[in-house]
């Protein structure tokens, strides 16, 4: 069963990444040859002197967690556990791919139910554990849900990631990235830059580089060529985006860019919004409140990096945050005191590998472990302690006091 793991997850890798899997197999025991690397049960994570034990049962997948979280579960699924995702276009081309890769029968098995099914998943005694990404409402019925029954429990709710641009900052380095981070991926991302946090006097020129670049994405099809933004997952949730551009206007925040205008040449079907931007936003505006999942980037004015992060930490999402700095000391003041998962210095969305956790606070993670890394590993497995003793022959007997190391 290991070794068929290890060779389905090769396979997985190297057709999603359009490599040869023995390229996949060689770059990892040229990781592993080197001790950044050592093997659990046939996985790769970071060395580390630990032992694990894959955890006997079943676990329930998100669909929005996808390739990553399968790939990094399906190492600890011992012989006769299983995997469940639930159901989605998404998830069945996944399921396909593994069973095309080789994984074997009754592994990997996707479910088709609404709210029913889920209560019937989280409810069952062979479920051992629950892996969650979604809104934050059920992230954290399902927490609690998985509590009662006393399942372990990874559940990933909201976000609304803001990243603050300090008056010391390369504004046109910061405006780059943040083009990246809010626009990539149509803003649908759980690690989207959607507020931006302008401190001093360098919102005016911060604004007009974003406004100059956002203007200028080429939007359309994701199949082509030099596209940088696609359409949205679907028309109801376009229009839902849209109507909080409108949303934006009527509570007074500044339209410099409106992507509701957008007119993509033979596109006039498909689910595009161009790229829109706010300025002059305030904290109970519904655009800065809500997490828009969408191409909505919305600037705050604040005077201090105090005030800045005084406004982070209020938010009750906590999932990932930046500030782009040339001070080491404005950084490291930042990163200890922002209230934050995940946290990038010029780094704007703060995921590397999944070597790391991942993982936020507050309302955007219900759990006592977040995904990925050694985190991830010990979700998946039980931690066993084993205490062992090779006496000699001319040994002291086991006496009536705490055992030692002598």
């Amino acid at each position: 069963m290991l070794a068929a793991q290890r060779r389905v997850e090769s396979a997985v890798l190297a057709r999603h990444f359009g490599v040869s899997a023995e390229s996949i197999r060689k770059d990892l025991a040229h990781l592993e040859a080197r001790g950044l690397l050592r093997r659990v049960h046939g996985g790769a994570v970071p060395s580390r002197r630990l032992t694990e034990e894959p955890d006997v049962g079943t676990r329930t997948e998100n669909a929005e967690q996808k390739l990553a979280i399968a790939k990094h579960a399906l190492r600890f699924v011992p012989d006769g556990g299983a995997l469940l995702f639930d159901a989605g276009t998404t998830t069945m081309r996944l399921a396909e791919l593994f069973k095309e890769a080789g994984l074997p029968d009754g592994v990997l098995n996707v479910v088709h139910g609404d709210k029913q099914a889920v209560d019937a998943l989280l409810a069952h005694p062979d479920v051992r554990a629950v892996s969650f990404v979604g809104s934050t409402p059920i992230a954290r019925y399902i927490y609690e849900t998985c509590a009662k029954h006393a399942k372990r429990v990874q559940a990933l709710g909201g976000a609304k990631n803001h990243a603050v641009v300090l008056p010391d900052a390369d504004l046109d380095f910061a405006a780059d990235a943040l083009i990246g981070a809010g626009y990539g991926s149509a803003g649908e991302r759980c690690m989207a830059v959607s507020a931006i946090v302008a401190v001093g006097g360098i919102a005016d020129a911060l604004v007009e580089k974003l406004a100059q670049r956002a203007a200028k994405l080429n939007i359309g099809a994701g199949t082509g060529k030099d596209v940088d933004m696609g359409p949205l997952v679907t028309n109801a949730h376009r229009d839902k985006v849209a109507g909080y551009v409108d949303k934006g206007i009527a509570e007074g925040a500044k339209l410099v860019l409106d992507g509701r205008s957008l007119k993509a040449p033979g596109l006039e079907n498909g689910f595009f919004l161009g790229a829109s931007l706010f300025d002059n936003v305030k904290p109970q505006m519904t655009i800065y409140k809500d997490e828009i999942f969408g191409p909505v980037l919305s600037v705050v004015r604040v005077q201090t990096l105090d005030e800045a992060i005084a406004l982070i930490n209020a938010n009750p999402y906590a999932n990932g945050t930046a500030v782009f700095t040339r001070s080491g000391g404005a950084a490291r003041k930042f990163e200890r005191e922002i209230e934050v998962g995940m946290v990038g210095i010029n780094v704007p969305i703060p995921v590397p590998i999944a070597f790391y956790s991942f993982g936020g606070w507050r309302g955007s993670l219900f759990g006592d472990t977040h995904v990925h890394g050694m985190e991830g590993v010990r979700f998946y497995t039980r931690a066993k302690v084993v205490t062992t003793r090779w006496p000699d022959a001319d040994a002291l007997p086991t006496g009536f006091h705490m055992p030692t190391l002598g």
